[in-house]
Order: structure tokens, then sequence, then C-alpha cells
């Protein structure tokens, strides 16, 4: 049952780091719909993508180990995380 969960948690955490680049250019870009966010924003949305990608690896790696269940708790961290994100309401 852990192997399936943490499949599934590749899944969506690639999905999620797909979205992530996916819309940077609404964050970073230059046109006129872009937020212009500065460089500690960078900073944070470049250590998410590359969060949602080691993170199934890790849960893999945990779960090589014997350590199922805090495998699965590490690759779903990044969904969690995101889900809170975006219950945060905008600054404006």
């Amino acid at each position: 049952m852990a192997t399936v969960l943490l499949v599934l948690a590749m899944i969506v955490d690639l999905a999620l780091a797909a979205l992530l680049v996916a819309v940077s250019g609404f964050i970073f870009g230059s046109g006129p719909e872009s937020a212009h966010a500065g460089n500690l924003v960078a900073a944070g949305y470049v250590a998410a993508v590359i969060g949602c990608v080691v993170a199934p690896i890790a849960g893999f790696v945990l779960h090589r180990r014997g350590k199922s269940g805090v495998g699965v708790a590490a690759a779903w961290l990044p969904v969690a995380g995101a889900l809170v994100a975006m219950t945060i309401p905008a600054p404006y």
C-alpha cells in the first residue's frame, strides 16, 4: 500500500512542479500581467520546485530503509504545503 501511495505522490509532485514552472512567467516575467517579483521570491520559488522533485525521491529512499510511514509523509509534504499556501489570502 505504501508503494502505491508513493507512486501517486510522485505523480502529483511532478505535476505540481510542472505547474510551478508553467506559471513562473506570471510571477517573474516582464510583461504587464506579471507580478515583477524580487530575488527572495525567486529563491523560494526555486526551492519549491526542487522540493517537489526531491520529496518523492526521499520518500522512496525512506520506504526502502523500512520507514514507509515517514516516506509517505515526506512524499506528500509538497502537496500539503501547496494546499496550505492556497488558503493564505492575497496581500492586496
